[in-house]
């Protein structure tokens, strides 16, 4: 016949060992590639970073107390104002650098139109530090 038989010559055994002569030549080509890369990565490279000083932190901005009770009555710090004297000391207090914190305290059962209108009353004044304080629960 024309066609030769597919097993001719390979003694009909499979082939079961791998060459590792390549493998062992790109193992050494790389290893020679580190070899000469590595020392040119340790090279340090000279910063100069600046020096820390010792300075005093800002003083605490003053706080302000303002509470409101049930009825809608408001005290800062500790003295009963009405409305047109608690604008005139927001105005004052706006003015003032730093600026006061502002430490809202409301009563559990005040209406939310006393607080609405302090709140109210401190952004037309100018003024940006406002926490509302609030009392930890009976249970806790």
């Amino acid at each position: 016949m024309a066609f030769g038989d597919f097993n001719q010559g390979s003694g009909g055994t499979p082939m079961s060992e791998i060459n590792t002569t390549p493998l062992v030549d790109v193992m050494l080509v790389l290893l020679i590639i580190f070899m000469v890369t590595a020392p040119l990565m340790t090279q340090r490279i000279g910063v100069d970073l600046p020096e820390a000083e010792a300075v005093e932190p800002p003083p605490d901005a003053p706080k302000i107390s303002l509470e409101i009770d049930a009825e809608g009555r408001i005290r800062w710090d500790q003295e009963l104002v009405d409305d047109a004297q608690l604008k005139a000391r927001m105005l004052v207090a706006a003015a003032d650098r730093p600026q006061p914190e502002l430490h809202l305290q409301a009563d559990r059962n005040a209406r939310y139109e006393f607080v609405a209108r302090a709140l109210g009353a401190a952004r037309a004044a100018g003024l940006e530090r406002i926490g509302f304080v609030t009392l930890p629960e009976a249970g806790n």
